[in-house]
This record gives structure tokens, sequence and C-alpha cells, in this order.
């Protein structure tokens, strides 16, 4: 059996096909490989940059895709447009091996439709060598950055970007007061001298010292392994927000007990390891953490201690509230 990476259009459902619609570079193919190598089912995988292009190519009628892997907050509004297939996947025998307080999603609390996938922190991806130093945080950063006159990134994305203007201003993530939103974008658009670009694509401006640094996910660490000597990351002192995504069955999956097959194929702990191993995620698997390699099990940045943990905030749906963010994030945007 073989993968096939597809574009855009999932391929035509067939009894022994799944197709798989993730974030781009987030499994491991050999999860995939291995898949397809144990059940005979051939996978065909797609990839999107977000949690609303995903959304919004559900919305407009695209067909054919059977698992998503949606964040917490977008599994809820998810439920809420009834787009998710109960599955069942906490009466599973292998789901006794998820911690249960990674069941967040509010639709979901206990584990009947999505099965938690990986979950992880975005903090800052930077390059020492061009900084000359480590840095503890945002305002280090912009210090740093301000004071030799280097170029940072900040990723595509209003809630991640708002979310940062916000937490320095000592704010909750999840904030819909126009006032704080207001303090936020302009904590945000005072950095905008020093933002090369909004981009998910920031990995090799920081490996290459194009940038100074990047406002990025863990997933970095994989690139921080590769070269200890020049790169690092770390989740700011100020806090920061964590992530979680969920693997999901679409409602109108052509392929549902394929679907379900591979909720359960992801229960196993090896192979969960086998993905965290490429991906540098944390997981809420507890006996895969004990089989990942020493560097990602021992990594303060992918296994934050308690004291860490508390700095964290987790993204919630914001409802009819969304449209004040987003108002507030077209300004920053197009600010001079």
């Amino acid at each position: 059996m073989s993968m096939t990476l597809m574009a855009q259009t999932p391929a035509v459902a067939g009894g022994g096909e799944l197709n798989v619609y993730n974030w781009g570079e987030y499994i491991n193919p050999d999860v995939l490989k291995k898949f397809e190598k144990d059940t005979g089912i051939k996978v065909n995988l797609s990839t999107y940059a977000s949690n609303e292009e995903m959304l919004a190519k559900i919305q407009s009628g695209a067909t054919g895709y059977d698992v998503v892997f949606p964040s917490v907050h977008m599994q809820d509004i998810m439920a809420k447009l009834d787009l998710l297939e109960k599955t069942d996947i906490n009466q599973y025998e292998g789901f006794k091996n998820i911690d249960p307080s990674f069941l967040r999603a509010k639709s979901d609390p206990n584990g009947e439709y999505c099965l938690p996938y990986a979950w992880g922190t975005v903090g800052i991806f930077y390059n020492r060598k061009v900084l000359g130093k480590d840095v503890t945080g945002w305002k280090d950063l912009l210090a740093t950055v301000k004071e030799k006159n280097l170029k940072i990134t900040l990723l595509d994305d209003m809630r991640e970007v708002l979310a940062v203007g916000l937490i320095l201003n000592g704010y909750k993530v999840n904030s819909t007061d126009p006032e704080e939103l207001q303090k936020a974008a302009a904590t945000v658009t005072e950095m905008k001298p020093y933002v090369a670009s909004f981009t998910y694509n920031s990995r090799p401006m920081v490996q290459a010292g194009d940038v100074a640094a990047a406002h990025f996910f863990v997933g970095a660490m994989v690139d921080v392994f590769g070269n200890e000597a020049d790169l690092g990351y770390v989740i700011p002192e100020e806090g920061a927000t964590m992530y979680q995504e969920d693997v999901c069955v679409l409602k109108s999956a052509p392929n549902k007990e394929n679907a379900k097959k591979f909720l359960e194929f992801y229960t196993q702990p090896e192979v969960v390891a086998l993905n965290v191993s490429q991906q540098t995620n944390g997981t809420a698997n507890v006996p895969a953490r004990t089989m990942t390699p020493e560097k990602i099990r021992d990594s303060k940045e992918i296994n934050p201690p308690a004291e860490t943990m508390t700095r964290l905030q987790i993204f919630e749906d914001l409802g009819a509230k969304i449209r004040v963010v987003d108002r507030v994030w077209t300004k920053v945007k197009t600010a001079e």
C-alpha cells in the first residue's frame, strides 16, 4: 500500500480508503503508512493551514473528507454546526490511555466524539547567533530587537497574535472587552516596524538568520534539536497560549467505519510515540510519553513543568463576539 498525498480534493470514496484532512506536516507519514499496513486501508492526505480554512472548506460543501483535526475551540464550533459524528471512542479499550484532563472540548466532555491528538505551546523560536543571546520572553525579545534593529515574524493568525498583545497587557486571551482588545492591538501595532511578515512559514527564515525570531509553535523544537548551538525555543515568561487538536470524524464522512478504526489505531501508545518522535508535540496518551526519545521526554519546552503550565491559556469559542476580535485584527493588519 502507498500513501497518496493530495493537494486539495479528496479521492472518490471507496470501501478501502480513508481521507485524512490535517494541518500541513502535522502527522508523521510513517504513522499513516503503519495504518495502511495494519488495516489494508489506503490513506489519502490533504492539508490545511488554519482552523478557519478547514471549516470554510467543509461549510462550502466539500465532501469526501473523513477525519479532521480541529483545535478544541474549533471542535466546539463544529459541534454547534452539527458537523461531527459521534464515534463513542471513549468506549474503546485503548481510551484508558488518555489523560482525562485533555478532554477540554465543552461540547464533548466525555470523549464521545473526538480523541485528543496533540498539544503544545505557542512561543518564540529564535536564532541566538543573530540575537547574541537567549531570550526569556516577549519583552526581552522586543528590547533586543529594537536595540539591534532586527526583524521578527508573527503568525498570520488573528487570535494568536492578539493573544500576545492581551498577555503583555495582563489580560486573558479569550477577552472580548473592546478596551482590552484595543490595548492589545496597540501593543502589537507598536511591534510592526520590527515585523518582517505575518506568516506560518517562518522556520526557514529563523534557521537562515533572515529574521532573529518567530512567533511559532513548539513543533519548531525539531529544528532546535537539529542545531542546538544556534537555535532555541522559549515559552515566554509573561505567559503563552497552548493549543490542542483532537481527531474528529465528520458527519459527512463517506468512510465512517474506517475513520473510527483510525481513532482506535491512534490510541496505541507506540503509534502515538512514533508521531511525537517526529512532531515534537505533547500528547494526552500517558503510556506514549515514556516511549518517546529521551530528548523529547525530558524537554521542558515540550513537556513543561507544572509552574509553566499555570501560565498557559487555551482558546475558547467566542461565539458571535468573534466579530469584535475580527474588527480589531483588521486594524492591526492594515496599520502603517
